[in-house]
């Protein structure tokens, strides 16, 4: 499928996800099969821009393209200028962030809660459009199926997204009320798709091959955009496309290859962010990919004790270097997360808590 000019690989997406998809998440996700990735969401505040944090989300150095970037904000001449302000810092294409169900975004009527106030979205979209239109810089919109479940218009803002210009729409098949409860629903997404001629991406629960498969059929979206399922399995992109093709799962990775992804990972991480903010925010990310592993929750118990790169680094390094001496391959479960039943968290030196 096509962004504008942008012929991208394969339909499959990472979800800008805000502490997640910094460079070095979209760069790794991007290596393991997918085909297109947006970045963190940036402020229209240009008070905000010199931030340290908005400089790191606006990072994209040795990423390879398209460049895509997301923008939040509630008024359209601040909206227009974050869109020229990131493109001159390398953005190829700009999406508006009209899905984040957040309440610091969502108080400030950015986010999801712009779907309140049509108006006011459709003139965001419009500024937005006109500012990006004369570089030849395409927009997307990512939003939820509506506010509430008795308001839900995301038909109707595609509709005028589409005639103000937008190239692509994701829908997140929950609304803003939802927030990331029960379950998404995709009857909105494939209606969306049947009203517009622009490529529409489905989003929400797409947490293994199986589902992306199904929900592909159901709605007859372009693409899938997977989130929080990617949080400590970015190798889920390869897995799903691998089943797209064949029919059949991909073997699980194998573990030193997991160790090799997640150490260059941290190096990458440790660069963005420097050593103190580096070794913090990477606990997340450590606890994630073991999630569910033999010994992981002592691990991490121990890991957050440690304030040094060089020793986070080392303990994850020794870490899979145990693990590699018990199974080839990362276990896992139907749904695709670890499955660790079948060593004991004492043979990695770490007793789990209450045992």
């Amino acid at each position: 499928m096509r962004i504008g000019p942008y012929t991208l690989p394969n339909r499959l997406f990472v979800a800008p996800m805000a502490g997640v998809t910094d460079r070095p998440f979209r760069m790794l996700c991007k290596t393991l099969g997918a085909g297109y990735a947006v970045s963190e969401m940036v402020t229209s505040r240009r008070d905000l821009w010199s931030s340290l944090k908005t400089s790191r989300r606006a990072n994209h150095e040795g990423e390879p393209g398209p460049i895509a970037v997301q923008i939040a904000g509630t008024d359209a001449q601040m909206m227009q200028d974050a869109a020229l302000y990131n493109i001159d810092r390398g953005a190829q294409i700009i999406d508006i962030n009209m899905g984040c169900p957040a309440k610091k975004v969502c108080n400030k009527w950015a986010g999801s809660a712009l779907m309140q106030n049509e108006p006011l979205a459709l003139s965001i979209v419009e500024a937005v459009v006109a500012a990006c239109e004369p570089r030849g810089v395409p927009v997307t919109l990512k939003m939820r199926t509506g506010w509430s479940s008795e308001h839900k218009n995301a038909v109707v803002l595609a509709r005028a997204a589409e005639s103000a210009g937008v190239q692509m729409l994701t829908i997140h098949g929950r609304t803003r009320e939802q927030g990331y409860s029960g379950h998404a629903e995709y009857d909105t997404v494939a209606a969306v798709k049947t009203a517009v001629h622009i490529p529409v991406v489905a989003n929400g629960d797409i947490d293994s091959p199986e589902k992306a498969r199904d929900v592909l059929r159901y709605t007859q979206a372009d693409a899938v955009m997977v989130g929080r399922a990617a949080q400590g399995r970015p190798w889920i992109f390869r897995e799903i496309a691998y089943f797209l093709e064949n029919g059949v799962h991909l073997a699980p990775p194998l573990v030193a290859e997991v160790q090799r992804l997640l150490l260059a990972h941290l190096q990458d991480h440790y660069q963005l962010y420097g050593e103190c903010t580096g070794v913090r925010s990477a606990r997340k990310h450590i606890g994630w990919y073991l999630r569910s592993m033999p010994g992981g929750e002592a691990f991490r118990d121990y890991m957050n004790t440690l304030e040094q790169s060089d020793a986070q680094w080392q303990a994850v390094k020794d870490y899979f270097d145990e693990l590699s001496s018990h199974m080839d391959r990362i276990p896992v479960t139907d749904g695709g997360h670890h499955s660790a039943s079948r060593v004991h968290a004492g043979a990695f030196g770490y007793e789990e808590s209450g045992a």
